[in-house]
């Protein structure tokens, strides 16, 4: 994206538990602007936006509240147990997520910020990383995932493993990344990789113009 964008766009992802929100805000502390895809997921199908019209028009007024908000339980009904109603979702709402992302990082470059972070779960799943400038994935062991997932959301063992299971395995993350970010440790040991990754990029700017390695 850099050759048409005056700044570079930096994805985050990692997987379930792996500590990709708190990377993100370490980034932010260190003063880079991280554009949140779950953001823009809920900016873009509030009334007046038109993916919202688009989705009632795909699958009904019975996707809408009585004040015109959408009803994510209703259309999360339906796009779970039909493939081809979710493909739709996604036809509807991913170009809009792209453009909303495309602004709001146009409007960080316009106020001097030369890079930012676009931090999105699902990165590499769609391809999204082959449009933009380099990749951050953020890893941890296996242990690490089943242990958090079972402090944090209590789960038990059948459904981490279902959980697990559900996601791209994060060594086909890691093989496309351009960074990796080891969460294993404690918050102050990623905060320090963070802090190294921040100067590492802001240097490759520097040298190249480009915050791929």
């Amino acid at each position: 994206m850099s050759t048409n964008q005056p700044g570079s766009i930096v994805g985050l992802t990692g997987g379930i538990a792996t500590g990709k929100s708190t990377v993100g805000r370490f980034f932010e502390d260190e003063g880079i602007v991280v554009i949140d895809a779950d953001d823009l997921a809920r900016q873009i199908v509030e009334p007046g936006e038109p993916a919202l019209d688009d989705i009632v028009d795909a699958f009904g007024d019975d996707v809408l509240h009585d004040d015109g908000t959408l009803n994510r339980t209703r259309l999360g009904e339906i796009i779970f147990r039909d493939d081809e109603a979710r493909r739709t979702l996604e036809e509807i709402t991913h170009p809009e997520i792209a453009r909303a992302m495309m602004e709001r990082a146009r409007q960080a470059f316009s106020e001097g910020h030369r890079w930012v972070i676009y931090d999105a779960a699902l990165i590499v799943e769609t391809g999204s990383h082959q449009m933009l400038d380099a990749l951050i994935v953020v890893d941890c062991s296996p242990q690490t995932q089943r242990e958090r997932l079972r402090e944090r959301d209590e789960f038990d063992d059948d459904e981490i493993d279902r959980r697990l299971a559900s996601q791209m395995p994060l060594k086909e993350k890691r093989e496309v990344a351009d960074y990796v970010i080891d969460n294993d440790g404690t918050l102050d040991d990623t905060r320090r990789q963070v802090r190294q990754l921040k100067q590492r990029i802001d240097e490759s700017i520097e040298a190249s113009g480009t915050a791929k390695p």
